[in-house]
Formats: C-alpha cells, structure tokens, sequence
C-alpha cells in the first residue's frame, strides 16, 4: 500500500535558520537585550526619583500636621503666658507628634511659637531634613501653621 504524503504545516524545521528575503539572515538578534542595558540606568533613576519626591511630600505632611498640632495647643492654653499651662505646651505636642510620626523628618530644635504684634495669631514653624536617598545630598523643609488665639470677649 502506497504511504500517503507528507503534509506541510507552512512552518519551518526547528533546525532549519529562518531567512529574510533576499537570503540574509535576521540583523536583530540580541538587540532586546542591548536595548535593555542601554534603558535601564533610565528607568532605575526615574523609579528613585519618584521614590524621593514621594518622601518629600511626606516629610512636608510631617513638618505641617506637627506644626497644626503646635498651634491648636498654643492658641487653645497659655500662647501669651497667662499662667493656664507651660509656655511650651505647642513644643511638647510637636515632640510627641514627630516621635510617633517615623522617621521621614529628622527635626531641627522646635523652636517657641510667634505671636503678632497685635496678640490675635500665633504661628508655629517646624523645620527639619526630610530621608534622602541620595547619599551627600540634604532636603530641607519648613512648614508653617497659624491660627487665631481663642480668647473670651465681652
């Protein structure tokens, strides 16, 4: 009995070279990855950096909720020293805010909070290094809250 003919699938031997027209062979082998080595450095920089901006924009909430903190404790107790509690009631609750919030804001000393000439707003400023991951390389940031001393008024 005769054997039936091969049939053809239309896809080459897996051992056979596949050729372009004209009878060369495929120029783009191993470019991916070359290309890869070339983009990488890239996209390693962007992934840092986007790392960094994201701990700044936290070191600057930090810096602004301990600075809220200050201030509804000054306003609220003894922001002109009238005796109701210590003068550094708005220090001491920045502290305990920075100590509990981590590590995104190594602080500078609080400073005592500012009070305009006119004795109706009190300001709290809370400045510090924000985490870095760039060795050698500083952020600085500084935030400022104020708010109106509340006082009882006939």
């Amino acid at each position: 009995m005769p054997r039936p003919p091969a049939r053809r699938t239309g896809r080459a031997p897996t051992d056979q070279v596949v050729a372009r027209p004209g009878g060369r062979s495929c120029p783009d082998r191993g470019a991916a990855p070359v290309e890869l080595a070339i983009l990488l450095p890239g996209i390693l920089v962007l992934l840092f950096a986007s790392i960094q901006v994201a701990a700044l924009f936290l070191a600057r909430t930090v810096a602004l909720t301990a600075a809220q903190q200050a201030v509804s404790a000054e306003r609220g107790y003894d922001v002109l020293g009238s005796g109701n509690a210590d003068t550094g009631v708005g220090a001491q609750r920045a502290a305990a805010f920075l100590a509990g919030a981590g590590d995104w804001l190594d602080p500078d000393p609080l400073p005592e909070p500012v009070v305009d000439p006119s004795g109706r707003y009190v300001s709290y400023t809370v400045s510090g290094t924000a985490l870095s991951l760039v060795p050698g390389v500083t952020f600085t940031v500084s935030e400022t809250a104020t708010g109106e001393i509340e006082r009882f008024e006939q």
